[in-house]
Parts: C-alpha cells; sequence; structure tokens
C-alpha cells in the first residue's frame, strides 16, 4: 500500500504542534487593513487553535 499523500493546500495554510494540536492564522489580516483599528489587527497576530469539531477532518487531509 503506498503512502498517503498530504493535502498540499491544507499543509500550507495549518501548522501541527508536537502534541497533535493544529494551529491556524486568524482571518482577516491580509487585505482592507486600513479600515481596521490597531487594536484589532495587533489581536489578529499570532496562530490560534484550530476547533476541536474541525480537527478530525483536518486531520484527514493532513494524513495523520
Amino acid at each position: 500500500m503506498p503512502k498517503m499523500k498530504s493535502h498540499s493546500g491544507m499543509a500550507k495554510r495549518v501548522k501541527v504542534t508536537a502534541k497533535g494540536k493544529i494551529l491556524r492564522e486568524p482571518a482577516g489580516k491580509r487585505h482592507l487593513l486600513e479600515g481596521k483599528s490597531s487594536k484589532v489587527t495587533r489581536r489578529m497576530t499570532g496562530n490560534v487553535e484550530l476547533d476541536k469539531v474541525e480537527t478530525k477532518r483536518i486531520k484527514k487531509l493532513l494524513g495523520l
């Protein structure tokens, strides 16, 4: 049986930690930033953990 290929689009968007949590970037940080306050854009920095509901589906796409 050949190895499972990961979904390359999803692999670019998420990161898996050593404990198996999935991290993603918050939405809304790419464009139209002039209309958003500095407080909002600061809050969107860094990564956030993916919801538990979606974790199983995303791990299947990644081949984990």
